[in-house]
């Protein structure tokens, strides 16, 4: 997983394509869940975690240029 001063690091198209990504693995590791096939439930966690990571800092580059303007 990374840390929130690598995804500070990246640029916005960079983050969509990461939030993307985690929202894809998120849905498959649901289904397997379901299915009951996961074997590791903390990667429900994990991912939401990135999620929310991603979508914080999506937010606060929003505010910080609202406010540059």
């Amino acid at each position: 997983m990374e840390k929130a001063k690598e995804l500070r690091d990246m640029s916005d198209e960079q983050l969509d394509l990461t939030a993307k990504e985690a929202v894809g693995k998120l849905f498959q590791a649901r289904v397997q869940r379901q299915t009951e096939r996961l074997d590791s439930s903390s990667l429900l966690r994990q991912h939401r975690r990135l999620i929310a990571r991603v979508k914080t800092i999506q937010t606060e580059r929003q505010k910080k240029a609202a406010a540059n303007k």
